[in-house]
C-alpha cells in the first residue's frame, strides 16, 4: 500500500485479474458479490468465496471494500443480512451502502460504513447526518462542483470519497429508470441495460425528425481529471475514486498506474504539462467514451456528452487472437490454440482470464518442435509465458 500522506486511490474490480492489473498503484479496491450490486454481471465474487477473495486483497496490503448498493425490496432484506453476515466474517473493512436497512445491518455488525453516491449527499449537513449514523466516509454526489465539494469537506468532519475517472450515468447520481421502462431492467437493482448509449432520434411536431449533432444523443462522455489533481489534492478529498468494474484488466491496469504517477508527481513536485499529455495518451488508448471534466467546473454542456460514439471511442483496441488449451510450469510454456488471429515474434499480448492477468511480449513460438516467427491463425503452438496462465485464458493482441 502507499502509505505516504495524500489521497486513497480505489478501484472498482470484479475478479483476481482485476486485483492482479490494479494492486501495485491502488491503495484499496471496491467490488460486490452476485447479489445486491449495481453491477449484476459481476458475478464471480460471491457469499461462499468472499472470505477468500478478501484474503488475496489483503495479501497484496490494500484496503478491502464491499458494494452493497443496489435498491433492497422487502422481499430482499433476508439477502441483505446474509450479505453483511458474509462481510464481517470475510473482514472486509468497509461496506459501501445507502439504504439505511443495509446502514443499520452493517452498523449492527460492527462494521465501517461508506455512504455510496446514490444517497446523491450534496451539502454537510446531510453528510453529518450520515457521519451520525456512524458513516466513517461518504462519497459525494457526482453532480457537485469543485468549490461545493471543498465546502463540504471544510465543514464535516467525516471523510470525502469523489469519482476521478470512469463512465458518467446521465441519471443524477446513477439513479435512472430508463433501461426500467425500456426494457424492464432495473438500473437500480443492477441489471442496466444502457439505454442511453443507444442510437436515438429526436422527433418534434407534426412527426418531424430533428436535425442534431449526432445519434448519441444521451450518451455522456467519461469522467477524466487526470488534468487537475493538484486542484483535488487542495479541495482536501480523502479518497479518489475509478469506477470500472465491469472493464477488462488492462483498462484497469493503465488507469491505476496514471493516476498513481499524477498522485506521486503531485507530491514530488514534477507534476507537468508533458506528464498529464502522456497520461492522457495511455488513458485514451483504453476503453473510454471521449473525456470530460463532469460537473467539477460547472453544469456540462454539449462538451460533456458523446452524439458520435455511443461506446468505445479509443483508436487502439486489442484483438483476440486464441486460448491456452495447458500450461506447463516447469517449461514456463503454454499450449495455445489461435483461434482469432495469427501471432509474431515481438508482439505484444495479454493473457486473461477470471484469475489470470499477464502482460508480455511474444518471444518464442514452437510448433512440431521447430521454433516459428510467426503462427498463423489456426494453429496449435507452445508460447513461452512469463507467468501462470490456465486452461481457457483468453489471449489478446494489443
Amino acid at each position: 500500500m502507499h502509505n505516504s500522506p495524500g489521497p486513497e486511490l480505489i478501484m472498482g474490480i470484479r475478479n483476481l485479474a482485476g486485483l492482479e492489473a490494479c494492486y501495485k498503484y491502488a491503495d484499496a479496491v471496491y467490488f460486490s458479490t452476485d447479489r445486491l450490486s449495481l453491477r449484476a454481471k459481476a458475478k464471480e465474487i460471491n457469499l461462499e468465496n468472499l472470505e477468500e477473495f478478501v484474503s488475496e486483497v489483503k495479501a497484496r496490503n490494500l484496503k478491502a471494500y464491499l458494494a452493497v448498493n443496489s435498491t433492497v425490496n422487502e422481499d430482499r432484506l433476508e439477502e441483505a443480512g446474509n450479505v453483511i453476515n458474509a462481510a464481517s466474517k470475510a473482514g472486509v473493512d468497509a461496506v459501501i451502502a445507502w439504504d439505511p436497512a443495509v446502514i443499520l445491518k452493517a452498523r449492527k455488525a460492527g462494521l465501517r460504513i461508506h455512504i455510496s453516491t446514490q444517497a446523491n449527499i450534496t451539502n454537510h449537513e446531510t453528510a453529518e447526518f450520515y457521519r451520525a449514523l456512524g458513516a466513517e466516509r461518504i462519497v459525494l454526489s457526482r453532480e457537485l462542483s469543485l468549490d461545493e465539494i471543498r465546502e463540504i469537506r471544510q465543514r464535516s468532519d467525516v471523510e470525502v470519497e469523489t469519482f476521478v475517472h470512469g463512465a458518467m450515468c446521465m441519471a443524477v447520481s446513477g439513479r435512472c429508470h430508463l433501461s426500467a421502462y425500456v426494457l424492464g431492467k432495473s438500473g437500480n437493482c443492477g441489471e442496466c441495460t444502457q439505454p442511453c448509449r443507444w442510437e436515438w432520434e429526436l422527433h418534434g411536431e407534426n412527426n418531424l425528425v430533428m436535425e442534431s449533432r449526432g445519434k448519441y444523443l444521451l450518451s455522456a462522455k467519461d469522467l477524466c481529471m487526470i488534468e487537475h489533481i493538484p486542484s483535488l489534492l487542495r479541495a482536501g478529498i480523502d479518497s479518489f475514486k475509478v469506477e470500472g468494474r465491469l472493464r477488462d484488466p488492462r483498462y484497469l491496469e493503465v488507469v491505476s498506474r496514471c493516476y498513481r504517477e499524477a498522485i506521486d508527481a503531485c507530491k514530488e513536485g514534477t507534476y507537468s504539462r508533458e506528464k498529464v499529455d502522456s497520461w492522457l495518451f495511455e488513458l485514451s488508448s483504453v476503453y473510454n467514451r471521449g473525456f470530460s471534466t463532469g460537473f467539477y467546473f460547472g453544469i456540462p454542456g454539449i462538451e460533456g456528452f458523446s452524439p458520435e460514439k455511443g461506446m468505445n471511442a479509443s483508436e487502439k483496441k486489442r484483438r483476440a487472437a486464441g486460448i491456452v488449451e495447458n500450461y506447463y510450469p516447469r517449461q514456463h510454456a503454454a499450449a495455445i490454440k489461435l483461434l482469432e488471429e495469427g501471432l509474431e515474434i515481438g508482439n505484444e499480448i495479454l493473457i486473461e482470464g477470471s484469475t489470470t492477468y499477464l502482460k508480455q511480449r511474444v518471444t518464442s513460438l514452437i510448433k512440431n518442435g521447430i521454433i516459428l516467427q510467426k503462427a498463423e491463425k489456426g494453429d496449435e503452438v507452445g508460447l513461452a509465458v512469463e507467468g501462470t496462465v490456465r486452461r481457457n485464458d483468453r489471449i489478446f493482441i494489443i
